[in-house]
């Protein structure tokens, strides 16, 4: 089948650098070469094309508004008749605006509550236009529409695959709540399936990464049909520990290796931390368990005089450091730390910043969820897997 092309001309890209609003034009490019793509898959052939594969023809195209905080995309999405698949929906649509929407009713309760900041006005104004006037029940009725989305995604059966490595992690938000500004933690788990593949398992607010709240997570995983799991992934925060020894019984603990490098290099003077953290890359790099311990233990021992958390700390935690080693060795690299997860944090982040404070518990955890819903339906379109879950065992 034949594939869409983005055609992009010299002279869009040139007035893209002259003019920043021309971004506008590109991302429309884009998304109608996304849509020809789609529509070609949908119907069995690409344009023009004969193949005995068709299962439908295409019928024109009608507008569509799709409202981004670039601005409102103006899009001729593809029509189809004759086809045993039905209407084509564009999915670019319904992922794109998902996230979008959950922006437009945080947003929209901070205006209305008065607590808008100028960065909340401009975003407004870029998805609802300059001069179109937001109402409660636009915001009210969106906020329906993607709450059960979301409901549904968050309760989904997960029995249909086991689950061998899980990654967890939390990051925090500031929300309003009676009238006062505190911290909410947002915990997320990210799992991977027996065919490599990465998804979106659970999110929430809690008030803290407490023993507690990570329970109640690993609990609901578990009634969801959660099985197969072998390795949990964390940093070393006391409630994952502990909620994981009372309910993942069986499932080995990695300590995240990222985490315990910064925690060690702050017990040191900047000056002595490029010194440290070539000792402790060195311990890594042994060969085996047995290796890498002889060499945690040289570097205690050098360091114990100078430093006596650091060579505790080495002690201490370098074996839980270790227990990716006995999984593949294809697998290690990225089993050894948390860093996927948390580069989906700070994007994250990027996206709740434009918030700030949110005005409610309910519009923080939509805005998030609503945006990992989005990463769960990229990674399960990805044609490459995160794991080959038949490279041998280490």
């Amino acid at each position: 089948m034949a594939k869409a092309s983005i055609d992009v001309s010299g002279e869009l890209v040139q007035r893209l650098f002259q003019d920043p609003d021309r971004l506008r034009e590109v991302i429309e490019v884009i998304c109608q070469a996304a849509m020809a793509q789609e529509v070609a898959a949908h119907v069995g052939a690409g344009l023009h094309e004969r193949t005995g594969d068709r299962r439908g023809h295409r019928n024109g195209s009608k507008p569509r508004t799709l409202a981004t905080r670039v601005g409102g995309l103006e899009l001729a999405v593809p029509q189809v008749r004759d086809c045993d698949r039905g209407p084509y929906h564009p999915s670019l649509f319904a992922r794109w605006e998902r996230s979008e929407r959950a922006l437009l009713v945080a947003c929209g309760e901070m205006y209305f509550q008065g607590v808008s900041t100028r960065n909340v006005r401009e975003v407004l104004e870029a998805m609802c236009g300059e001069g179109v006037e937001l109402s409660a029940m636009t915001v009210s009725r969106v906020a329906q529409e993607v709450d059960e989305k979301l409901a549904a995604f968050r309760v989904r059966r997960l029995d249909g695959n086991a689950y061998p490595y899980l990654k967890v992690d939390a990051r925090y938000e500031k929300v309003r709540v009676d009238g006062r500004v505190i911290s909410q933690a947002v915990l997320v788990v990210m799992g991977f399936t027996q065919h490599g593949r990465r998804e979106i398992l659970d999110w929430r607010l809690a008030d803290s990464e407490s023993e507690s709240s990570w329970s109640t997570v690993f609990r609901d995983l578990k009634d969801r049909g959660l099985r197969g799991a072998q390795l949990l992934v964390s940093d070393a925060h006391a409630g994952i520990i502990a909620a994981a020894q009372r309910h993942l019984q069986g499932v080995a603990w990695q300590r995240c290796q990222v985490h315990f490098k910064r925690e060690l290099l702050k017990k040191v003077s900047y000056k002595r931390s490029k010194e440290l953290m070539a000792d402790v890359l060195a311990v890594f790099k042994g060969e085996g368990v047995a290796e890498c311990q002889r060499r945690g233990e040289e570097l205690a021992t050098k360091w114990e005089k100078q430093s006596p958390p650091v060579a505790k700390m080495m002690r201490e935690g370098l074996g839980d450091c270790l227990t990716v080693l006995s999984f593949p060795a294809d697998h290690r690299r990225k089993l050894a730390s948390t860093n996927m997860l948390e580069s989906l944090m700070k994007r994250l982040k990027k996206r709740t910043q434009v918030v700030g404070v949110f005005p409610n518990r309910a519009s923080c955890d939509r805005l998030i969820g609503a945006q990992l819903l989005e990463v769960h339906e990229q990674w399960l379109a990805e044609a490459a897997t995160t794991f080959n879950m038949e490279a041998p065992a280490g």
